[in-house]
């Protein structure tokens, strides 16, 4: 009788459960089909761009949507709100922009494109306001395009300068008795630098010295021009930190004015003209999404393929990784599409494994040879994330773009002391070769570290290759330049590294004027889910795993923990990886 029972339970459990997932798949499915409902503008419309909203280079998913008022599920990209203030600048039922600048979650190239889109919309003469509680310089920057800024009179504006932290392990490892056995070609190819030393090294302080500087010197300049302050007082404001307060900043002509948020919306009533009661229609970047097509239609087609992430061997189930495998089949469909005409590749990676980065650069070198092949860098495109680039016919990237660090590496720790005298953990076995019992639980021998090494240079050696044939440099002189060193966009230019200093619209405009195209359409990849199920197994949900931690450790813990994972994703492989993870502050 009692297993007459557990059957039956466990049957009706089974029952149940089925039923509940059939009614969410229908649910689903039903969604899908409806979706959001279009936005109807009215006039007078004033668009809000949240700076804290994360602004990926391809637009986040998420299958419940369909489902939710909110528009916080719908993430567009970069390039998406590019084209839709592009497309409010033309719009007779925009009036003007709201920027809210809270603190940017945004890389400063990305913030570089938001805000020259920002600079082309004023020529429309509609307004532009920027208001913040607490104004950082980051957001500053994109704010400084604004025809106003408004700070709250009780909020606070950081004005100090640009500092970059590091966070270095080899204190955790020392602790732990883990002996990280690293090998790197490249003086200035310090990826490996949190684990082997406790500081920066002088080549590394050196390098980041100058990038930084340049980074520092262009913010300057573009604030300089919009804010018609010299760069003299404004670097002087932050030496001696003269700006502690937003009366300071609004005596130093920072801003504009010192007002809460009732008060700016009373100025934007006045400025459309509507009564003191009547409600101000605002709308957000992602519902104007929802509001009409800003992309390009005509018969022709160009691929736009988004490469973001660090680059990985194989396949790749989540976003935010550009794994060989599916990057080699994205890129062979679009060269041997033959409505294809020309091909973009629009890199933000700071680099991954040497190897997947050699397969995609492989099939990005076919591609070349029958199409135009035009790459455009975002925030970062270094190391792997260069390799990937280099074949291109042209490059283009943004003054502040983080590119260059030619260099690999290799880290195999020697884990032995970590089992045996943190956990009494001993190994021993029997082998038929010298060598075959490596695998990180005992000290590598000389031999085997020369093995390692050689394998190293032999990949570096490679990499310079690679970037001399596709820049058509010496070996000699992509060697000079190389060394693992981190460049600025600015600086990569000088040294041949870019082509031309643009965004992706850029890069676009010169893949259309190479394959002779007037009238053409974007074709993006990779593809997004269309179908309802792939939305709800593989698109990127607001409420993921990795954004909790994120919120639960805050963003210095939180950096820390993502340089663990990928010391994890490191290991046993040789790396083109950007030097360090950093945070520019």
């Amino acid at each position: 009788m009692p297993g007459f029972f557990k059957m039956f339970f466990a049957s009706l459990l089974a029952i149940i459960v089925a039923s509940l997932l059939s009614i969410l798949v229908i649910v689903l499915f039903v969604g899908s089909l409806t979706g959001k409902q279009k936005v109807k503008l009215q006039s007078k419309t004033v668009l809000v761009l949240d700076l804290s909203q994360n602004y990926r280079e391809q637009l986040v998913r998420n299958p419940f949507a369909a489902f939710s008022k909110e528009d916080e599920g719908e993430v567009p990209g970069l390039y998406d709100v590019v084209r839709m203030i592009e497309k409010a600048k033309d719009d007779k039922n925009i009036s003007g922009i709201l920027i809210v600048a809270k603190p940017n979650a945004n890389g400063f190239a990305a913030s570089e494109e938001i805000r020259n889109v920002l600079l082309d919309f004023k020529k429309s003469k509609k307004f532009i306001y920027a208001t913040s509680d607490v104004l950082t310089q980051k957001s500053y920057y994109v704010a400084s395009a604004a025809d106003q800024i408004f700070l709250n009179p009780s909020g606070a504006i950081e004005w100090l300068g640009f500092t970059v932290d590091l966070v270095f392990f080899k204190g955790t490892l020392d602790k732990l008795d883990i002996q990280p056995q690293i090998f790197y070609a490249g003086k200035f190819k310090s990826a490996t630098e949190p684990f082997r030393t406790h500081k920066m090294t002088p080549e590394n302080k050196l390098q980041t010295t100058v990038w930084l500087n340049n980074l520092y010197a262009h913010f300057l300049q573009q604030i300089s021009l919009s804010r018609k302050i010299d760069t003299a007082t404004l670097h002087r404001l932050a030496n001696e930190a003269i700006i502690q307060t937003p009366q300071d900043a609004f005596n130093n002509k920072l801003v504009d004015g010192l007002k809460y948020d009732d008060q700016i919306k009373e100025l934007i009533r006045q400025k459309l003209r509507l009564k003191k009661d009547q409600k101000i229609n605002f709308i957000t970047i992602n519902q104007y999404a929802d509001a009409g097509d800003f992309r390009q239609k005509g018969k022709e087609r160009i691929a736009l393929i988004y490469a973001q992430g660090d680059i990985i061997d194989g396949k790749s189930e989540q976003p935010g990784f550009i794994a060989s495998e599916d990057y080699v089949k994205i890129i062979c469909r679009a060269r041997l599409d033959k409505t294809v005409k020309a091909i973009v590749f629009r890199v933000n990676s700071g680099g991954g494994s040497a190897l997947a980065s050699e397969n995609i650069w492989r099939e990005l070198s076919l591609a070349k040879k029958e199409k135009p092949l035009v790459v455009s860098f975002g925030d970062v495109a270094a190391s792997g994330g260069y390799y990937i680039s280099c074949a291109a016919d042209s490059i283009f990237a943004e003054p502040n773009t983080i590119t260059g660090s030619i260099g690999v590496f290799a880290i195999i720790p020697n884990m032995e002391g970590f089992f045996k005298n943190k956990l009494g953990i001993t190994f021993d076995g029997v082998k038929t070769g010298n060598y075959g019992d490596g695998g990180g639980v005992r000290p590598m021998s000389e031999k085997e570290k020369q093995m390692v090494q050689q394998g190293v240079e032999k990949l570096y050696k490679q990499f310079k290759q690679r970037v001399a044939t596709g820049r058509k440099k010496s070996v000699d002189y992509i060697d000079s330049i190389a060394q693992g060193r981190v460049w600025s966009g600015n600086d990569a230019i000088k040294i041949g590294l870019v082509d031309k200093l643009g965004n992706l619209q850029d890069a676009i405009d010169c893949a259309a004027r190479m394959a002779k195209l007037k009238d053409y359409r974007l074709k993006e990849y990779p593809e997004p889910f269309d179908n309802v199920f792939d939305k709800l197994m593989k698109s990127t949900s607001p409420f993921t795993y990795e954004q909790k931690l994120k919120t639960e450790l805050g963003e210095e813990f939180y950096s820390a923990y993502r340089q663990l994972l990928q010391v994890k994703r490191m290991v046993g492989t040789v790396q083109a990886r950007l030097p360090f993870e950093f945070s520019i502050r």
